[in-house]
């Protein structure tokens, strides 16, 4: 195979989704090597509200970065998943909190001011209904020509793969936490 029949894409969509560990941590190497290449990245988590390892991270490297790094936390945590889930917010307020967190995600997206926008846990809002499918691809729809876009999350809906041009499925072999093992800090947040 010869390299030189290859071209080289002005952007792409990436996928990653699955039941497996390592969607957020592939979408923070991704945000890494962007801004290791002076990329102007949008980072838009839709899920984690509670503090995390990534948070703390980027608002250390904020400073250093100025315009080229934006960050947003929207979100009011894990969504009907039972005891996981916090007691006092209403069905409502979580999804007042995802259509509020994909404004910004559709601002960023659609702006050109960003080589890449990160839309971390997006497709876990698709699939708990806290946004549409039709959201979502009016999301891809809205992109700026330059702008690549990731999306994580489980359940990325099959009806749109036809609309990425890299999509990873993490399978799960085995995870601590189906033999009631909490994650760990500074490996799973």
């Amino acid at each position: 195979m010869a390299f030189e029949d290859f071209e080289t894409k002005e952007s792409v969509v990436l996928v990653y989704t699955g039941e497996g560990k390592g969607k957020t941590s592939a979408s923070l190497g991704l945000l890494v090597r962007a801004l290791g290449n002076r990329w102007n990245v949008a980072f838009i988590q839709f899920i984690k509200y509670w503090g995390v390892g990534e948070h703390v991270f980027i608002r250390d490297i904020m400073p250093l970065f100025k315009d080229q790094l934006h960050f947003y936390k929207g979100g009011k945590g894990f969504y009907d998943a039972g005891e996981l889930s916090q007691a006092q917010v209403t069905p409502e307020q979580h999804k007042q909190a995802a259509l509020e967190t994909y404004t910004e995600a559709l601002r960023c997206v659609s702006s050109g001011d960003y080589d890449l926008v990160i839309c971390d846990e997006i497709n876990n809002a698709v699939h708990d209904g806290l946004l549409s499918e039709d959201q979502l691809e009016a999301l891809l729809e809205a992109r700026a020509p330059q702008t690549s876009l990731c999306l994580t999350g489980r359940d990325f809906p099959k009806s749109l793969l036809d609309r990425v041009d890299i999509a990873t499925n993490m399978t799960k072999i085995k995870h601590h936490f189906d033999d009631k093992f909490l994650a760990n800090k500074g490996i799973d947040f």
